[in-house]
């Protein structure tokens, strides 16, 4: 089974609905035949290129509410194990970092990926990391195992930007307009950072799916963007 995880390294809720999904996965008893993948989404694709305070950004975009929304997220994490310090959270353009992670997936593999995103969100919401700067991109690949020589050398040019805004176009053409937003096989999907009982629900039920010679119309109700269990029909990929 193949999972495809649309994410953005600067959404909280992704990382909420990472530890979630990973909790589902560990105690699915398929999980070693299931390849998880994440491709790049962009809250923000309009950001500027430059660090700024997450506190200053948030309340330029949501006023009074900013705080709520922050100590919010913050009693989640807690609940799931992950910390958020969001006084020291900086904000940037996240397309750097989402050219780091596709070249982790093609170098090393999707298992290398999975690691660097972790480090990448537990570096920007909890220690301050700034994804746009490359040393530190640097330092969060070789604590995921990636080869600092190499990451040095490849975001100082310009590979695979075009190959990341093609995805990310390709997100848009899936319909997908919020993440984290869970593609399974290309045909079902889960929006959301839900309740890890729903993601193992999910894993169960497609599963059960892949595994029967049937068609999969009963998964996927149509083309409505809402389907029982917080899931809905995504097109499969050509």
């Amino acid at each position: 089974m193949k999972v495809e995880i649309y994410s953005d390294i600067a959404c909280p809720w992704c990382y909420v609905g990472k530890a979630r999904f990973e909790r589902a996965l560990s105690a699915f008893p398929q999980a070693e035949a299931v390849e998880v993948v994440y491709r790049p989404f962009q809250l923000d694709p309009t950001a500027p290129l430059e660090p700024r305070p997450h506190r200053e950004a948030l309340a330029a975009k949501f006023g009074q509410q900013a705080a709520a929304m922050d100590d919010r997220l913050t009693q989640l994490g807690a609940a799931e194990g992950l910390a958020f310090d969001f006084d020291t959270v900086v904000e940037n353009n996240s397309l750097l970092a989402h050219r780091l992670l596709r070249f982790a997936l093609d170098e090393h593999g999707a298992a290398a990926q999975v690691r660097l995103k972790g480090e990448l969100m537990r570096g920007h919401f909890a220690e301050g990391l700034d994804i746009g700067d490359t040393e530190q991109l640097a330092d969060a690949a070789e604590a995921a195992g990636l080869d600092r020589a190499a990451v040095t050398a490849f975001l100082a040019g310009d590979a695979l930007t075009e190959e990341v805004r093609a995805d990310l176009d390709e997100a848009h053409e899936l319909g997908i307009s919020a993440v984290p937003t869970f593609v399974f096989e290309g045909k079902w999907a889960v929006q959301g950072g839900q309740e890890t009982s729903v993601f193992l629900q999910a894993l169960e039920q497609v599963g059960r799916e892949t595994a029967a010679a049937g068609a999969p119309e009963a998964a996927a109700d149509g083309d409505d963007a809402s389907c029982a269990d917080g899931a809905c029909a995504v097109p499969p990929r050509a």
